[in-house]
């Protein structure tokens, strides 16, 4: 076997810029602008280290910005993600289900520091809930990957097609079908299908939204309004109508369930206008009255390192 090619995607320097720039603005606080200043530090730091690492491995690599990169990600054998859970999805929805992907997570939260700044403000940072790695295992974690030592496992995935056209990204957490002011009602209705019959009643809807995850974003947004926490291997999709208005006793029961592997969840949107926000809110397509969206978890799984805690026994 020739000699592996990586592909190192990191977090932007500038987004804590932005972050401590807008906390100048807010706080005279010393204590937090030290704390703030030092996160991009840290970060810096780990962005040197993992390089370093890999100058001294039998590789080929380059390192970009996420920022920097729009387009899938081809040519390369494994793609390290240096930042948090942000940094993770956008290559997730740059990948394909051939090339595996390593999280590394550049600032974990300390709980040394959680406890002394706690009474003053939030020292927490990014949770890294699928990053395998921290500066702290790095160099193991990828030793034990170009030897062949751990294989990747494999998660699910949600499609989404509106209209019957398929979009481009896949859901590696969760979608949110909402109106763009989120104070807003929307009007939709939806059924679950299996092999092109109905297999569940169609449901009206007047709401502040669906949210639908996989097994992989059941344990964010999902599970903190009420949701269950899936297996991380599961092939399920997980649906819940945020803050139904008014909901008869005869559909209460529809708005929280689960769409099968053999399953279709099929929307129709019956407000002017609403945006299907894909893992998070940088990433969101614009639906109007009338348009009709699909939702299923047949879409090419993503290869992925887990973190100990989470990689099946």
């Amino acid at each position: 076997m020739g000699r592996r090619r990586l592909l190192l995607l990191l977090k932007p320097l500038d987004a804590y810029s932005i972050y401590l720039s807008n906390a100048a603005s807010r706080s005279t606080n010393p204590k937090v602008l030290s704390f703030l200043d030092n996160r991009c530090k840290v970060h810096r730091d780990a962005i040197e280290f993992c390089q370093n690492i890999l100058r001294r491995k039998p590789v080929d690599w380059d390192a970009t910005f996420r920022t920097n990169l729009s387009q899938p990600i081809h040519d390369v054998d494994l793609v390290v993600t240096v930042g948090g859970d942000g940094t993770l999805l956008q290559a997730s929805h740059l990948l394909n289900d051939s090339i595996p992907l390593l999280g590394v997570n550049s600032d974990p939260t300390q709980p040394h520091e959680v406890q002394e700044f706690g009474n003053e403000f939030d020292a927490t940072r990014s949770t890294g809930y699928l990053c395998a790695a921290t500066v702290k295992n790095f160099e193991q974690i990828l030793n034990n990957i170009l030897e062949c030592r751990i294989v990747p496992s494999e998660l699910s995935r949600m499609s989404i097609l509106v209209n019957s056209m398929p979009l481009s990204t896949y859901a590696l957490n969760d979608i949110l079908i909402a109106d763009p002011c989120p104070a807003s009602a929307s009007r939709f209705s939806f059924r679950i299908r299996k092999d092109g019959k109905a297999s569940s009643p169609l449901t009206n809807c007047r709401s502040s939204g669906l949210r639908v995850s996989t097994a992989a974003g059941s344990t964010a947004a999902m599970l903190s309004a009420g949701g269950f926490r899936m297996p991380i291997l599961s092939t399920d999709l997980q649906y819940m109508v945020r803050e139904p208005i008014s909901p008869t006793s005869a559909s209460l029961g529809l708005m929280h369930g689960f769409v099968k592997p053999n399953e279709t969840m099929d929307i129709d949107w019956y407000t002017n206008e609403g945006l299907i926000y894909i893992d998070g809110h940088r990433n969101a397509h614009p639906v109007q009255h009338g348009d009709t969206i699909q939702v299923s978890s047949q879409a090419p799984k993503l290869k992925i390192f887990l973190p100990d805690n989470l990689t099946p026994s």
